[in-house]
């Protein structure tokens, strides 16, 4: 199979769906891997190491979707794509169609064959590909929340942990999912006083529990420290 890697084009995206290490693992099994050089370059991925890892290295994403059977990017296409589309072509990455009706009529009216990362699941229901970015979302909506909380970005000048003589801000997580678990989890190490919100009993008590172990054992590990550092 030939698979094609375009560097992706959206504004801000600066991942590559295909590292040299897994090039490498492709090409090992008989497949070409074809990547437009610079694909990587964002992620400090450099041209020689694909080439290294046995990859075709071609100029333009032209070339890479015209010799592709499977397109395999990040972040779903955008419009300067659409026209490369091929009948007898699978694109895979993710969609995210909800919100990109554009681009849902483009892969319609082309033929092409279609799979979305965010909707591959394994036998038990989880979703492989999915949970690695909720992890990402769960953690960054924390992290700005604080930034936002902040006087000069028009907030109430609050700290999520707080500070002696200040108590620490509450912080709502609605839904105990990958990515509410996640922001919990870092709102829980900055010492904020955190509520969790889901439709799921059973759900929140397993959050919980893993909440209690996790804070308790770096409870335990910074206490360590500290007598450590007194004998020393």
């Amino acid at each position: 199979m030939h698979i094609g890697v375009p560097t992706e084009i959206k504004p801000h995206e600066t991942r590559t769906a295909v590292t040299p290490t897994l090039a490498a693992t492709l090409t090992s099994h008989g497949h070409e891997v074809i990547v437009q050089r610079g694909a990587g370059a964002k992620s400090d991925l450099s041209d020689s190491e694909y080439q290294a890892a046995g990859a075709t290295l071609v100029g333009t994403a032209e070339e890479v979707w015209a010799r592709g059977d499977l397109i395999v990017k990040v972040k779903e296409p955008v419009t300067p794509e659409f026209a490369l589309f091929r009948p007898d072509q699978a694109i895979f990455c993710f969609l995210h169609l909800a919100a990109a009706r554009e681009c849902q009529d483009a892969l319609v009216d082309s033929g092409c064959t279609a799979i979305a990362f965010e909707t591959v699941e394994l036998d038990d229901g989880r979703l492989p590909l999915l949970a690695p970015m909720s992890a990402v979302a769960g953690r960054l909506a924390c992290q700005f929340g604080a930034h936002f909380l902040t006087a000069p970005q028009g907030g109430r000048g609050l700290l999520l942990g707080g500070i002696d003589g200040a108590h620490p801000a509450n912080t709502v997580v609605i839904g105990a999912g990958t990515a509410g678990c996640h922001a919990a989890s870092v709102a829980v190490g900055l010492q904020a006083d955190v509520t969790m919100i889901d439709r799921n009993p059973a759900r929140l008590e397993q959050v919980t529990g893993n909440m209690s172990n996790a804070v308790d054992g770096l409870l335990g590990r910074t206490a360590d420290a500290v007598d450590e550092a007194r004998k020393g």
